[in-house]
């Protein structure tokens, strides 16, 4: 017996649930530009930024799992995968300039409130809607976020979100009972805060990426040690590793094998037993070994 029943929304692929986070980001984003202009609430706009910074992360895995699929070229030989950090630092730049205009924004309506009017009654009606939004976006990538790494990150991404939410609506409270606008001014700061370190850190991202560093997290001393254990391995030299995107770590090697290697034919399966070490034990799926014999003389070396 097997149960075809439907099992429900939540259990749609992967891109498809993003895309429907996407769609609701995207329209709440919209919504808050709007009630920004219309209640005057700078915190409602700094939120709508807020939401600018899912949203392009959302864009940017959808459009570059897309080109990354397009198989490589004699021009570009690995293929488009470096669309998505190309995109990524578009992304990075565009959130700095907001977050400081947002902040020296808030700055100067806190010197100056009078200057300022809030209407506190539209502003907490169009952030309760965000928070709802947000809160059915979170339920919406609840069961895949534990299977799935990108989901995982668009689910924290919609937290962030609702938290910002939540601190508009605060503020709004705060102006509808009290009157006291400068409460929109620090809601703002508060969200610019959380913007301007997650724009600083993928702007890092994309500068370690483009500067063609090693990976976060990767020891490339562990990796030469795997290397030399390796039987018919008696030397390495010119280790690099580096990444075409997030989570697509390239490395390549010159390796010295035994001369009883070459002898006997042994070469091939000293190199699949490599790219199997590099595989199983670093997540790295693109290497490329150039095998030496022990008495090769390297030109060019310079690891």
């Amino acid at each position: 017996m097997h149960d075809h029943a439907p099992r429900g929304i939540r259990h749609s692929s992967n891109r498809r649930l993003l895309a429907l986070s996407l769609a609701i980001t995207a329209t709440v984003m919209a919504a808050q530009i709007i009630g920004a202009i219309v209640s005057g609430s700078l915190a409602l706009l700094a939120d709508a930024v807020h939401m600018f910074t899912d949203a392009a992360a959302l864009v940017i895995a959808l459009v570059a799992s897309a080109i990354a699929a397009r198989p490589a070229t004699e021009r570009n030989t690995f293929g488009f995968q470096r669309a998505e950090v190309l995109g990524a630092l578009v992304n990075a730049i565009i959130l700095i300039v907001l977050s400081v205009w947002v902040a020296v924004e808030g700055i100067s309506r806190l010197v100056s409130p009078a200057a300022v009017e809030v209407e506190g009654g539209f502003m907490l009606v169009v952030a309760v809607v965000g928070l709802g939004a947000n809160a059915v976006a979170m339920w919406l990538l609840s069961a895949a976020q534990r299977t799935n790494i990108n989901v995982r990150g668009a689910y924290l991404e919609v937290l962030g979100d609702l938290i910002g939410s939540l601190a508009v609506i605060i503020a709004a409270v705060v102006i509808v009972l009290t009157g006291w606008v400068q409460a929109d001014a620090i809601a703002s700061l508060a969200i610019a805060a959380m913007i301007v370190p997650r724009a600083i850190g993928l702007l890092r991202e994309v500068v370690h990426v483009l500067a063609e560093s090693a990976p976060s997290g990767t020891a490339v001393g562990e990796i030469r040690e795997h290397i030399l254990t390796t039987e018919g391995v008696v030397d390495c030299h010119d280790v690099h590793v580096w990444q075409l995107t997030r989570g697509a770590p390239v490395f390549s090697a010159h390796v010295v094998v035994a001369d009883e290697v070459w002898e006997h034919g042994h070469a091939p399966a000293v190199l699949s037993r490599l790219q199997e070490c590099l595989a199983s034990h670093f997540d790295v799926e693109h290497s490329t070994f150039q095998l030496e014999p022990a008495g090769h003389v390297e030109h060019d070396a310079h690891a």
